[in-house]
């Protein structure tokens, strides 16, 4: 199975025809946001390295990570410029947020759902860069293809983190399951602003 494949399977649902329509009709919008998205990605991973200290397999994932996501922060600054788009001040859409909502409070198990919510959220971003990609004009299809590996690495190192810190003897596949019911929402209910991680405008 390739990673591609197992994001689709572990992705409650795809995403809407009319969402891709939404992205080519708005692609200054679209590479803000993506910009966002990935220094707010890198700042996620910071804040776990900073909180969970003690975890060694953690930091060396997520101290890759944070490299790659400003990494990808550059590259989609550089294509901003490139096209002369000015990096304007967008609102967060509700994704993210809705997601994180839905974290446990008592800490371990805290942990475990933000790591779970860090793979959906790296497994839509890469499902939507498949999505894209061949609708796009040449020099952006050829960037979004070359972010699918580090993407689905990207989810597949927070699912293996969420089922670490859950313990070997735990099965996580209900919470997961239940955090899916909730992605599966925020992704198909319409949206009035376009994001990278909105749901189809209204």
């Amino acid at each position: 199975m390739t990673p591609l494949n197992d994001i689709l399977q572990f992705l409650p649902c795809a995403t809407p025809d009319r969402w891709v329509e939404n992205a080519l009709d708005n692609q200054a919008t679209l590479l803000i946001d993506h910009a966002n998205c990935e220094k707010k990605a890198a700042s996620t991973a910071m804040t776990l390295i900073h909180r969970y200290s003690e975890n060694f397999v953690l930091l060396n994932k997520m101290s890759r990570l944070v490299r790659e996501e400003m990494r990808h922060f550059e590259q989609v600054i550089a294509l901003m410029k490139r096209r002369g788009v000015t990096y304007e001040y967008l609102s967060a859409s509700r994704y993210a947020s809705g997601l994180r909502d839905c974290a446990r409070k008592p800490e371990a198990e805290k942990l475990v759902d933000i790591l779970i919510i860090g793979a959906f959220i790296e497994a839509r971003s890469c499902e939507r860069f498949a999505r894209l990609a061949p609708h796009l004009d040449a020099e952006l299809e050829a960037f979004y293809g070359s972010l699918l590996k580090s993407e689905a690495r990207h989810y597949q190192d927070y699912l293996e983190l969420a089922k670490s810190a859950a313990g070997d003897d735990v099965c996580i596949d209900w919470r997961i399951a239940e955090i899916a019911a909730i992605e599966h929402q925020l992704i198909e209910q319409p949206d009035t602003e376009f994001r990278f991680h909105s749901g189809p405008l209204l």
